[in-house]
């Protein structure tokens, strides 16, 4: 398979080259999802210093050993290019695109390349971390029980009448009554209380749940307004609450169905837990292994630091604060 030899030279300084112009252009668009040329003056300033952190570092890293004789295979490069060019609707609106952003297509091929192969070196240098053990996982199952609760969900129904007081058929005192009315409706025996309500929402509501008899589905804590939050958690299956009350007007509710809360159990998360330990892992062997960079380079050529960086799931593996 034809590859790209990635033993690139040192390109500090560059900044007015194609490998830079893509650093610009991604952060224009990760920031203000704009082009370069579309930033004002204080948009460029601050996007001009993300992509020198972030250039900084790319040239930090493929000027380590890590990088020495590592291989990008050309079709993986014609990927990421396919990829770019994909956003666009045909070949000129792309080319015509990079030009406006300072850059050409050989530029862009130069940039990919060089990002695939600080993605590659970061791999390389994460797969070194420490394996993580049963214990760990099991302290981090113990320590965030919250993470592995399933909430409490309830089926429900739900009638709205709006309050317009410039309306005298939809006065608060008018709407309450009816509304009030209606709840005697649904209440009566709890045999066909379902039935009742659905025919009388579709008959009465002013919520577009209406069509559907009224039907929320599954609602989990927090989902509703407050007032109607609390009044359907305080129900039982079956039950009808309110009136109730909130700046659109008055609501009745009904429970139809509770699931409660449950913890999801170790065995079941572990996989779970394990994916995220071993990321955080390799996380923090890249982060070392990154300050030893730095305190070399700094030993060897005096530099200004690069600060503001921070891990995610950016393509470079780090993106500026």
């Amino acid at each position: 398979m034809s590859a790209f030899q990635t033993a690139l030279p040192p390109t500090a300084g560059a900044t007015d080259r194609g490998e830079f112009r893509y650093h610009l252009l991604r952060a224009a668009g990760e920031r203000f999802q704009a082009g370069v040329a579309d930033l004002d003056e204080a948009q460029l300033a601050e996007v001009t210093r993300q992509a020198r952190r972030t250039f900084e570092l790319e040239d930090l890293v493929l000027g380590s050993a890590e990088a020495r004789g590592l291989v990008i295979p050309l079709d993986q490069v014609a990927a990421a290019v396919a990829a770019v060019r994909g956003r666009y609707s045909d070949t000129q609106e792309f080319r015509s695109d990079l030009e406006r952003n300072g850059l050409d297509l050989e530029g862009l091929h130069l940039a990919l390349r060089r990002e695939l192969t600080f993605d590659a070196v970061m791999q390389r240098v994460g797969s070194r971390h420490a394996g993580v053990d049963e214990l760990e996982e099991r302290l981090f199952y113990d320590f965030h029980q919250e993470r592995f609760t399933v909430a409490e969900r309830r089926t429900a129904r739900h009638l709205l009448i709006t309050v317009n007081d410039e309306d005298a058929e939809s006065r608060r005192d008018l709407v309450q009554a009816r509304i009030e009315r209606l709840a005697e409706q649904v209440r009566g025996p709890a045999g066909g209380r379902t039935q009742r309500f659905e025919a009388l929402a579709r008959r009465h509501s002013q919520c577009p749940t209406a069509l559907e008899g009224g039907r929320l589905g599954e609602v989990v804590p927090g989902q509703l307004y407050p007032a109607l939050d609390a009044a359907l958690f305080a129900l039982g299956a079956g039950d009808l609450g309110g009136p109730v009350e909130s700046e659109l007007g008055f609501h009745l509710l009904l429970c139809e169905r509770i699931q409660p809360g449950r913890s999801i159990p170790f065995t079941q998360a572990r996989p779970q837990i394990r994916a995220l330990l071993e990321e955080r892992a390799r996380r923090h062997c890249q982060k070392a292994w990154i300050g030893g960079l730095r305190q070399g380079a700094a030993g060897s050529v005096a530099k200004p630091p690069i600060d503001g960086i921070r891990f995610d799931d950016s393509p470079l593996g780090e993106q500026a604060a």
